[in-house]
């Protein structure tokens, strides 16, 4: 049964079917072995570079006959090599050739032609695989289905440079993630390609050290047994150095260095080692020069921003090697503007790489401008930059999107900035739209700029309030996604910072008391701890407290009950006895408390607890409760300690309110202004 494309034949496609083409396929049925052989010889010649005829042959059933051919025991080892040679020019035609020869099953096929004793044949059917498993349609499993495959590629290593090549090209191409690597790296990948890396064959080291970069991305376990790997008496690092030489093809540079940056980022390599400060960051800044092809330039300028991502002191060298910020600039300027016809070419090839350079900008932007303020200044004042990112923001393609949000919210960590380039620039307003339909991806990092946006000192806080930000974030909240709750709860924290009475009672009428309870009770911590701080700020001012504690007191002081009884940690359970401690600073609010003796006890409990965090929290409630300047500090004190002999308290009632009134000194006010309110949101990591 012959495989067909999966996309309908139309009758011009049909018609165009030659004579010659059916003759092809009429051969392969010869009764003549000899005629057989023939006729896959000059179906291999006359489909070489030539997609139409590659196309025809497949339609009219080619496929299915050369499968049969190569596992026929009976066929010569010369037909069976034909074969395998025909099937992979078929697969380096169209990506609908490919799809026709994975449903007629020719990687279990090929994979059983490895098991041949002769090599021609064995490297015939790699080069197939290998044709195959480069093309972004084959699925990467395939090669893991079988868990004899990957150690019978491991041991055909040593039969020629061309097993070398494929191999390494084959498993470079379908290691996609921590079980592939493990997969990999249990068969011993590491020991049985780094000796390839001194092959005289310069496909067989590209090949080899592609596979190292593949492996090391992310991999600690990998990363760390690379770095004391020996090689002919020289380490893994240091070989991979020599290939960063300035001498050496622009790939082999590139990938070396890929691999270098790997291991440093995976902890296997100091960020301060010589290897990475004079070796691997120059050549990465040198990437990104306009020297350098279009593609280059783009994996550079990736690379690097990974490679400096978390470390300040690498930012600071890159922001100041060969004037890195000036330089990336450039990678906006494509597609080039051109006038004469002869340039045409040159403009086809700028717009198939303008959006991925324009990516990669941002994401090295992203990265130099972390944590140094004074290189965020010097990325802002580069020619257009602001404009150029809230043009990104609206950009077709979302990995651009996505990276141009990125930088954003790595500038939006600068005080400065925020005052006065964002307001500029409106920023807020394009940011506004990518919230309001956009993958999950840009939501994350999106929300997250919005967290710093929302911020006390920020000019934009008001006018994004007024643009209904209060119902978008609350619509984060019930996200599936963690990061999406954490952002809309750290948000809504920071809008309730300091906020007026009208705000606070939006975000609640928004929010819902049921949704609010919820979320402290959701599994992911950082959620919780954010909830806390959001009741935190809305629970500030007194008469902010006394209003709120009147509509939803009930259900909060049952809230905190059930934190405090819960195995929570010990941040939790601070955060939730300020949150006592600012209702106790309410006027009418602190007889919710007064009149709880559950809450009391708690509060007791917590005066004698052996961390110190917590023994601080109870006492702030009970420097709120007493506070001799209010009506009614006489009834609270003694009731509050009408059990001399409660287990847990610091002694003696007299002596314990002393000890409360020397903490009482403290400006009850500074309970509203924790690490837990709006400053908490400007150490927020870029992704």
């Amino acid at each position: 049964m012959a495989c067909l494309l999966e996309t309908p034949i139309r009758m011009s496609v049909l018609s165009e079917v030659t004579a010659s083409s059916r003759h092809y396929v009429d051969r392969l049925f010869d009764p003549d072995p000899q005629k057989v052989l023939q006729g896959v010889i000059d179906m291999k010649n006359a489909v070489i570079g030539n997609n139409k005829q590659k196309a025809n042959l497949i339609v009219l059933g080619a496929v299915p006959r050369l499968l049969y051919l190569l596992q026929q025991e009976t066929s010569s080892t010369e037909l069976k090599t034909e074969c395998a040679v025909v099937l992979g020019s078929l697969a380096m035609g169209t990506e609908n050739n490919v799809k026709s020869l994975l449903d007629c099953h020719i990687i279990p096929a090929l994979l059983q032609g490895l098991l041949s004793p002769d090599l021609k044949f064995i490297e015939a059917c790699l080069r197939c695989l290998r044709t195959i498993f480069t093309s972004p349609v084959t699925p990467e499993e395939l090669l893991y289905t079988d868990a004899t495959v990957i150690p019978h590629l491991m041991a055909l290593l040593s039969r020629s440079r061309y097993t070398q090549e494929y191999i390494c090209q084959i498993f470079s191409h379908c290691c996609k993630g921590p079980d592939h690597q493990t997969i990999l790296f249990n068969h011993g990948a590491v020991q049985n390609i780094a000796h390839l890396l001194t092959s005289v064959s310069y496909k067989v080291r590209m090949q080899a050290l592609k596979c190292f970069s593949v492996l090391a991305f992310e991999n600690p376990q990998v990363s760390m047994t690379l770095v004391n790997v020996l090689v002919d008496g020289e380490l893994l690092p240091q070989i991979f150095v020599k290939m960063l030489q300035r001498d050496k093809p622009i790939e082999m540079q590139l990938t070396s260095a890929k691999c270098l940056t790997y291991m440093c980022r995976a902890g296997a390599i100091r960020t301060d080692d010589n290897c990475i400060v004079l070796k691997t960051l120059p050549c990465l800044v040198r990437m990104c020069s306009k020297e350098r092809l279009l593609e280059e330039r783009v994996e550079g300028a990736e690379t690097l921003a990974y490679l400096i991502e978390p470390d300040v002191e690498l930012q600071r060298i890159a922001s100041i090697t060969d004037h890195l910020i000036a330089m990336l600039a450039d990678y906006f300027k494509y597609p080039s503007s051109v006038s004469a016809i002869t340039d045409i070419k040159r403009l086809d090839h700028d717009l198939k790489h303008a959006h991925e350079l324009r990516q990669a900008a941002f994401k090295l932007y992203a990265s130099l401008g972390a944590n140094d303020e004074d290189i965020r200044k010097k990325i802002i004042e580069t020619e257009n930059m602001m404009d150029r990112i809230v043009t990104g923001l609206s950009e077709s393609s979302v990995k651009v999107r996505l990276a141009a949000v990125r930088c954003l919210h790595s500038l939006s960590r600068s005080v400065q900035q925020l005052r006065t380039s964002f307001q500029d620039h409106a920023v807020w307003k394009p940011l506004m739209k990518v919230l309001q339909n956009a993958p999950d991806e840009i939501l994350v990092v999106a929300s997250s700029m919005l967290c710093n946006l929302l911020l006390e000192f920020s000019p934009s806080k008001e006018p994004i309030l007024e643009s209904g930000a209060v119902e978008l974030l609350c619509g984060l909240t019930q996200s599936e996604n963690p990061a999406l709750r954490v952002n809309g709860i750290w948000a809504l924290m920071n809008m309730a910072f300091q906020a007026e009475q009208k705000i606070k009672a939006d975000i609640l009428r928004s929010l819902s008391t049921e949704q609010l309870f919820r979320l402290l009770s959701d599994s992911d911590l950082n959620v919780l701890m954010k909830t806390l701080g959001l009741l935190r700020n809305l629970l500030s001012t007194r008469p902010h407290i006394d209003k709120i504690m009147s509509t939803h007191g009930k259900q909060i002081m049952q809230a905190v009950t059930l934190i405090l009884e819960g195995e929570h940690n010990i941040e939790v359970k601070e955060q939730t006895l300020c949150i006592l401690a600012n209702i106790a600073d309410g006027t009418t609010a602190k007889e919710l408390i007064m009149t709880n003796d559950d809450i009391l006890q708690k509060i007791k409990y917590y005066m004698g607890h052996s961390h110190v965090k917590l023994q601080l929290a109870a006492m702030f409630c009970i420097s709120n409760l007493v506070w001799n300047e209010e009506e009614g500090q006489r009834r609270r004190c003694s009731s509050t300690w009408r059990d001399e002999n409660t287990p847990g308290t610091c002694g003696h009632p007299t002596s314990l309110l002393k000890e409360v009134q020397e903490l009482a000194s403290f400006d009850s006010f500074y309970l509203h202004k924790s690490p837990w309110t709006a400053g908490s949101c400007f150490a927020k990591a870029i992704w």
